[in-house]
């Protein structure tokens, strides 16, 4: 059923309940350490004033959402192509948003929706900084048919879709199975999952310490019965056992972002559906995408299998948040025959790499200096004046061997391949990424030289879009120059718009 959205509405009245929940959460998260030490201090006679307190604040927050209900009202104007948002208790706002601008449309279910039976839309568009706009409570039909509305205006022609491939109805083109993304948990991923749990083990040693102080612990106690932990356990079973946390972590990670992770092909867009305990629909159109990116390590390579990415434009910076809701859609566990068909999806055809240029061979001379020699120099100058050090001495030589075998690796695989139609930059260590940019994409481009460089004529390019930069260092600056006029004279000449 086709719902009516030109007249002004609300959210379903049930978004009260959400909207009280969620300022519940900040101002728990707020208050978290002084809400624990105060039940801790106060006596038994208090205890019903902190519940009392409690209950206050949980009332406020209940009429706070309910004022914030009765102000928020949403419409369309099919006459401008507009939909207009009006939100605000005390300072009201109105957010106009140009229907061409609309990058992705995400309908979302928390566990909170889920049980109450209403769904979230967010919006979003290149010009903001987060979601431009987010109605957190709405049926299921009109959640969908806001959707449809909301990408009504994109026409074909505007879309890269050759006309014997689109469809009319939507059509499944890729649904990654469990064991999958148990073998993408195994194998990527690490230097997520590692700096999470290092972020969570630093809030935990921090807030311990809160703890320790407000329960008056003696730190001399709980250091003696973590010296004397470690000495039952060896050091091999220590790190045996946080390895094996680590790849739990991490395969959990996986599940709880992509499980069931579904591609559907619509005529005009794609759509994206994931997640373990909030399902995620993501509506994305393959004209918005600036960069397209896939790439894969040796265990990837040998299970038959890499991960893709799909750039849009935004806001200054990367956005905060889970990379479906951001301008960055993760794409995991798909083999290359599912890859090929993405890529016909989203640039209109399969890109083949062209005329590859390779950099000077003085990349590895900064990395080298700055990154090996000159910490190895200082560490060795302290190791000769503190005895306790000379014995890591060995280890200065082993770092400098797979420092520059690491360096070395990024050289090798450090390459640009430019043909007509597509800009390839191939990179990594063990990831080896290839990011692909349609130069119709390109919004700028920087060329530098440092002045040692210049009888030598090597150079370096910067190629900006609205998604993120492309970078080639140390090339043959004449060849830099040449392919800069001819990525002018494309962009200069062509009809395509970049978004």
């Amino acid at each position: 059923m086709d719902r009516d959205f030109s007249q002004p509405q609300r959210e379903s009245a049930l978004g009260i309940i959400v909207m009280a929940v969620h300022t519940l959460i900040q101002v728990t998260k707020a208050l978290f350490f002084f809400l624990v030490y105060a039940f801790i201090k106060m006596g038994g006679a208090y205890s019903r004033y902190a519940l009392l307190g409690i209950g206050i604040v949980v009332l406020l927050c209940l009429i706070y959402a309910y004022f914030s209900y009765l102000k928020f009202t949403f419409f369309l104007d099919k006459d401008k192509q507009e939909f207009v948002v009006n939100k605000g208790i005390f300072n009201r706002d109105q957010i106009i948003i140009q229907l061409d601008k609309i990058q992705q449309v995400n309908i979302n279910q928390s566990i909170l929706q889920k049980i109450i039976g209403v769904y979230g839309l967010k919006i979003d568009t290149a010009g903001a900084k987060g979601e431009e706009v987010s109605i957190k409570a709405i049926d299921e039909v009109s959640a969908y048919n806001l959707k449809d509305h909301l990408l009504s205006s994109r026409l074909a022609t505007t879309e890269h879709y050759p006309e014997d491939v689109a469809p009319d109805k939507p059509e499944g083109i890729l649904k990654i199975s469990s064991w999958t993304l148990f073998k993408v948990g195994l194998t990527s991923n690490y230097g997520k999952s590692l700096a999470l749990i290092t972020a969570f083990f630093l809030y935990v040693i921090q807030e311990a310490r809160h703890i320790m102080e407000v329960f008056d612990i003696d730190k001399n106690i709980v250091k003696s019965t973590f010296l004397s932990f470690t000495t039952i356990f060896s050091l091999a079973i220590i790190v045996a056992v946080l390895l094996l946390a680590f790849l739990i972590f991490n395969i959990g990670r996986t599940f709880y972002k992509h499980f069931e992770l579904e591609i559907i092909r619509h005529k005009h867009s794609l759509l994206l559906s994931s997640g373990l305990i909030a399902k995620k629909n993501t509506l994305i159109s393959p004209n918005k995408v600036q960069l397209t990116r896939y790439s894969q390590n040796y265990f990837q390579k040998r299970l038959n299998m890499l991960n893709m990415s799909l750039k849009q434009a935004h806001f200054g910076g990367n956005k905060k948040g889970d990379e479906m809701q951001g301008n960055t859609l993760e794409i995991v566990g798909c083999n290359p025959p599912e890859r090929d068909e993405l890529l016909k999806m989203i640039l209109g055809k399969v890109p083949l790499k062209g005329k590859t240029f390779i950099p000077d061979w003085r990349f590895l001379n900064l990395p080298v200096f700055f990154k090996l020699v000159l910490p190895i120099a200082i560490f060795l100058v302290i190791a000769f004046k503190i005895p306790e050090l000379k014995p890591f001495i060995g280890f200065a030589l082993l770092y400098f061997v797979i420092g520059f075998l690491m360096i070395f690796i990024s050289y090798r695989k450090h390459r640009l391949s430019v043909n007509q139609e597509f800009v390839i930059k191939t990179s990594g260590i063990w990831d080896i990424s290839n990011e692909i940019l349609i130069p119709s994409k390109i919004q700028a481009i920087t060329t530098s030289q440092y002045p040692w460089h210049r009888s030598i004529d090597v150079g370096h390019l910067c190629l900006h879009t609205a998604a993120g930069q492309i970078s080639f260092k140390y090339g043959n600056f004449s060849e830099i120059k040449q392919l800069v006029n001819y990525w002018l004279y494309q962009v200069e000449s062509g009809r395509e718009d970049w978004m």
